[in-house]
């Protein structure tokens, strides 16, 4: 099989920000703060940073994995690469909610950078790593090592990220509560198994991504077949609308408008009353580009250049925690 993400759809890197520390609790030595750890997974150095909140409790925690795009380092998300990131605020929230970050990296792929390999079976510049069994390995491997929660384990992801947390929400299932995919669709040409088990879903793409185009179509600026393929959004979130059954008629919400500048609102699309309480949720964010929206992290002018307009308007990290808090496995 051959999967692919676009080659130079770099998410920009972030603040630098690392810090290791020690408590007492319970008589027992616990360790808190980001650190970086490595695993040998089918003969390979797999790199994987993790955030541990400070535990008030002996109750499990959630667990949020958060996948790269293409092209990107586990420093680029966790802040220490030293630039503009909205990802590393996932480790305020698990400070505030109580729950656990995971940022995994995936192989170098035909471009020598860390790449997934999601269900894209028109591409051919990803690596051909085993990441469902490496985030697997992973779970198993946290859940062994912490008070996990483990009905309450989540996926979010952007662009080659994003395809790789659908590909894991299908074939993880009994493991994963819902997904979240930023700057994704479902792919035009897939190597995946057809969903088998009713899952949560959230979309949140930009209607001017000239990486990911939004109605569907070839992936790239300019488009390159070697990318692959998408499907429009829209015949994305109906495609799980009709699986997860849940109601066709959704919850509509638009967003204040708090920057003018950054091309326009974001509507909130919610489809309740699914299987098993599963919803889909799409974010549109109108006149939106190539990245996750942030209010606090704003990339540079330099990187809406090439990627366009990045929305200001909601905090990509607050509204995918609100998804995941009320989904567990049933």
């Amino acid at each position: 099989m051959k999967f692919s993400t676009k080659y130079g759809l770099f998410l920009p890197a972030i603040f630098l920000w690392m810090f290791a520390a020690k408590c007492h609790k319970n008589h027992e030595t616990k360790e808190y703060g980001l650190f970086t750890e490595n695993i040998n997974f089918d003969g390979q150095n797999r790199r994987y940073a993790i955030y541990v909140p400070r535990q008030t409790g002996t109750s499990p925690m959630p667990l949020v994995f958060e996948l790269h795009g293409g092209g990107v380092y586990i420093e680029d998300m966790t802040g220490q690469s030293g630039h503009k990131t909205p990802y590393k605020l996932w480790m305020e929230l698990a400070d505030r909610e109580k729950f656990i970050v995971v940022y995994p990296e995936g192989l170098n792929g035909a471009y020598g950078k860390p790449t997934w390999n999601d269900c894209r079976g028109d591409c051919i510049v990803s690596s051909g790593a085993d990441d469902v069994r490496f985030i697997a390995t992973l779970i198993d491997k946290i859940v062994a090592k912490y008070p996990i929660d483990q009905n309450r384990i989540y996926v979010s992801g952007t662009s080659n990220g994003g395809f790789m947390a659908q590909r894991l929400g299908i074939e993880l299932y009994d493991k994963i509560a819902a997904v979240a995919s930023v700057a994704a669709a479902m792919p035009a040409v897939s190597d995946c198994p057809s969903p088998s088990h009713p899952i949560s879903i959230l979309f949140m793409n930009g209607t001017d991504d000239n990486h990911m185009p939004y109605d569907g179509g070839t992936i790239g600026n300019p488009p390159n077949p070697n990318h692959g393929s998408v499907l429009p959004t829209s015949e994305s979130v109906n495609f799980w609308v009709h699986f997860n059954r849940t109601d066709t008629i959704p919850q509509t919400y638009t967003f204040p408008d708090l920057d003018p500048d950054d091309g326009g609102v974001v509507q909130k699309f919610t489809y309740t009353n699914g299987l098993n309480q599963t919803e889909v949720v799409l974010y549109r964010i109108n006149g939106g580009g190539h990245s996750a929206p942030s209010i606090r992290e704003r990339y540079s002018s330099v990187y809406e250049h090439y990627f366009n307009k990045q929305n200001h308007d909601i905090e990509m990290t607050t509204e995918v925690w609100n998804f995941f808090r009320t989904k567990s496995i049933h």
